[in-house]
């Protein structure tokens, strides 16, 4: 009986055996199992430590009492929201409406490059004008006021900036905040920044600004990317002296909580109208050299800063083709209404650092190579003449790169100094 009891026993665990061999395709160690469990607790140890992510402008608690009995102006646009169920959920309020629901005293706005409600196509003037919701009165700071004026600031008692920045030094809006930190450090009056997530902080890269080309699309001597959140990035232009007339302005960051340099961060509104997803913010770096030269980078399509093309591209070279027209961040793109042979790049793996080849590569297949760069243009953006000079020689990316290397570890240097975030 004992022979038979066993027997039947071995038989069963035999037979359960085969089973969980054809369930699984294959048999298990002991160690791959425990290994599966560690990789599961891990896996759930590392989604209980990803806290979800809440910007400055969400913290009122942290900020309301800063603005309490204090006559306001915010500097601000369309991503000026807090965001009531979660950072990717479309549910949210604008600051202004936030503020005023708090009984904060707004007394004004003043909105930068594509104006408050970030409609106007890139260079556009941008008029003062009137809120239609709240009544408030709009002051650009885009055209020939770039900077508050003393009687724009005269019955104010503290200034609020709150703008998603993408980390790239021609992306005008931290040109906005060096002006603003400027006149309020004239005339004293505070600023308190809501900081955001910037979704290039993953990297540092790119030439840096020569002191001799600094324009209102580059201030500072700063790489193309330089790897900052806005609040960060106002206590360097502070600690580096760059307000000039020995002028520092009195600033308080509400930081981000839950944030590195190396969280990823999808934006749930575009910053301006020709940077419509995360692609594009991930290429803008890259492709936004095109913007000085006679190629389009996408611009008067659905797909800018993801595509780029021109007529003047060998077409046997470059199989993509699309034709920009006028549309809502373009009334009048570059090639507009021409045939554009170039290429797609929605697919590529994001990027980490600033692509050259595309540049380089459609230089060298230009049709009209003397006419490729429209050097002043081309020069503001690089932020050296260089570049242009070391494209036109047939230097390669790599080489370039290699240029820029020197700059690169003197910045991270003095960033360093100003981090708020690991």
């Amino acid at each position: 009986m004992v022979f038979i009891r066993n027997a039947f026993k071995n038989t069963f665990l035999f037979l359960f055996l085969i089973f969980i061999s054809c369930v699984n395709g294959r048999k298990s160690t002991s160690s791959e199992i425990q290994g599966s469990f560690s990789e599961l607790h891990s896996t759930q140890d590392t989604v209980k430590a990803q806290k979800p992510i809440r910007i400055g402008a969400n913290l009122m608690d942290t900020y309301i009492p800063i603005l309490k009995h204090k006559k306001v102006a915010l500097v601000g646009n369309q991503t000026s929201v807090i965001f009531r169920d979660g950072i990717t959920n479309k549910n949210y309020t604008h600051l202004v409406d936030s503020l005023l629901s708090r009984n904060i005293d707004i007394q004004k706005i003043f909105s930068p490059e594509h104006g408050f409600r970030g409609k106007a196509d890139p260079g556009e003037l941008v008029a003062n004008g009137k809120d239609l919701k709240t009544g408030l009165p709009i002051v650009s700071l885009h055209g020939k006021n770039r900077k508050p004026s003393k009687e724009s600031l005269s019955n104010i008692d503290i200034v609020v900036f709150d703008i998603q920045d993408v980390g790239v030094r021609f992306y005008t809006y931290i040109s906005t905040l060096h002006y603003v930190m400027q006149a309020c450090a004239t005339y004293k009056i505070p600023i308190l920044i809501l900081d955001r997530p910037n979704p290039n902080a993953h990297y540092i890269d790119g030439p840096t600004l020569e002191s001799e080309h600094s324009s209102f699309v580059g201030v500072h001597p700063i790489p193309l990317v330089h790897g900052m959140t806005i609040g960060e990035y106002a206590k360097m232009i502070n600690g580096e002296g760059w307000l000039g007339e020995n002028l520092s302005c009195d600033i308080t960051v509400i930081p981000i909580k839950n944030y590195t340099h190396h969280t990823s961060y999808s934006l749930p509104i575009r910053p301006s109208p020709n940077l419509p997803n995360d692609k594009a913010i991930n290429l803008y770096p890259s492709l936004g050299f095109f913007e000085g030269t006679t190629i389009n980078a996408g611009r008067g399509t659905e797909m800018q800063f993801q595509i780029f093309g021109a007529p003047n591209l060998a077409k046997e070279k470059y199989n993509y083709t699309y034709t920009p027209q006028p549309n809502f961040g373009s009334k009048t793109p570059k090639q507009q209404g021409k045939l554009c042979y170039g290429k797609d790049l929605r697919s590529i793996t994001s990027l980490d650092s600033i692509n050259l080849e595309w540049l380089i590569e459609a230089y060298h297949n230009s049709t009209t190579k003397e006419k490729f760069f429209k050097t002043k243009s081309f020069t503001i953006h690089a932020g050296t003449e260089k570049l242009q000079q070391q494209i036109i020689d047939g230097l390669t990316a790599q080489e370039i790169r290699n240029t820029w290397n020197k700059d690169l570890q003197k910045f991270k240097a003095i960033r360093k100094k100003y981090l708020i975030y690991p």
